[in-house]
């Protein structure tokens, strides 16, 4: 009779072999998550792939949320090896990971990017506050004491210095990490600093945190999916309209697009290094440590985005519109890449 401690161990060589064949049928890493994030890595896959013997990563732009939502799925060649983030991985998602298996994950931080409104250059150009941004996009704003269906159709019922144009803004879906950053760095940060909505906050915190992060659903502010360049393309198609998402793709459209003027600081490399414009965030990956040795090249790739050459002051991402991290930052980072080093919250 085979013992209990016979079986585990043949379940557990099992499970071994069904690695090594599942390994044996993928020789390339995968990687999804951010549509920000995306052609950073897509250039740096490139090099990778032309520089060494290993094959070019596939990547997938799937939002941050939806990324790491597939990252935390299990280990296991059927699973991606490492996810984009525009936004640091949350609690609830490392316990989700945790759940599933994916015990180690080593987080690195690749540089800052800038959270732009941007419209066609044959429009007027805007200069905004974050207020107003809320008032204009919110699906309830506080008229007469209360809470509202957001009644504004026009900026310039706004603020009268704002364009005499109808409210019309693309945006990224709930599963973008550029969502969650705007809702966060210019919903949240402008419901506080209204009075109405700074004692709901204290009254009842849940309801406030409902009011900013809804946004409107009566075709003022359209949801465009992850696909930015397809933003891009309507802001050309509709001067009228505004778009929302990363610093880089107006640095690569710069051309037909604008960026928004916001508080008074346009969206410019210098001004997202400084911390001068007001709208920026750090850029992540994740890496699935338990498939480092498993699918060939995970950490020479990484070796490579964290490299001087790519991620330094003068590396070659900072042509496509990323804003590098200090030295040591880098450094630390490439460190954590090179060790493997597990992320704790």
């Amino acid at each position: 009779m085979t013992s209990s401690f016979g079986k585990v161990a043949a379940i557990a060589a099992l499970g071994v072999i069904a690695m090594a064949a599942q390994a044996e049928a993928r020789d390339q890493i995968r990687i999804v998550g951010s549509s920000t994030v995306f052609p950073f890595a897509t250039v740096v896959a490139e090099n990778f792939g032309k520089a060494t013997s290993y094959k070019t990563p596939v990547i997938e732009s799937t939002g941050s949320g939806g990324g790491l939502k597939l990252f935390c799925q299990g280990v296991g060649t059927e699973h991606p090896d490492i996810t984009n983030s525009s936004r640091r991985i949350k609690k609830s998602e490392v316990e989700l990971c945790a759940s599933n298996g994916v015990a180690e994950i080593t987080e690195i931080k690749v540089g800052f990017d800038g959270i732009v409104l941007a419209n066609s250059k044959k429009a007027k150009h805007y200069e905004l506050t974050r207020e107003q941004i809320f008032l204009a996009l919110a699906k309830e704003i506080p008229v007469d004491g209360k809470l509202v269906a957001n009644p504004y159709t026009k900026w310039s019922q706004i603020d009268k210095s704002l364009p005499d144009e109808p409210i019309e803004v693309l945006g990224p879906p709930p599963t973008s990490g550029t969502r969650d950053a705007f809702v966060e760095l210019v919903m949240e940060h402008a419901a506080e600093n209204i009075a109405f909505l700074k004692d709901l906050k204290k009254s009842d915190s849940k309801k406030f945190k409902q009011v900013y992060g809804s946004m409107r659903e009566d075709g003022k502010f359209i949801e465009a999916g992850e696909n930015d360049n397809l933003i891009v393309q309507k802001l050309e198609a509709n001067p009228a309209a505004l778009g929302i998402f990363g610093f880089s793709f107006l640095d690569q459209n710069a051309d037909k697009i604008q960026g928004s003027t916001v508080e008074g600081n346009n969206p410019t490399f210098e001004k997202i290094a400084d911390g001068a414009y007001p709208v920026s965030r750090s850029l992540f990956f994740y890496v699935k440590n338990a498939h480092v040795g498993v699918i060939p090249g995970i950490q020479e790739y990484v070796a490579e985005f964290t490299s001087t050459k790519a991620a330094g002051q003068e590396g070659y991402l900072t042509d496509k519109g990323l804003i590098p991290l200090p030295e040591a930052d880098r450094k630390k980072y490439e460190s954590a890449g090179a060790n493997l080093t597990k992320l704790v919250l």
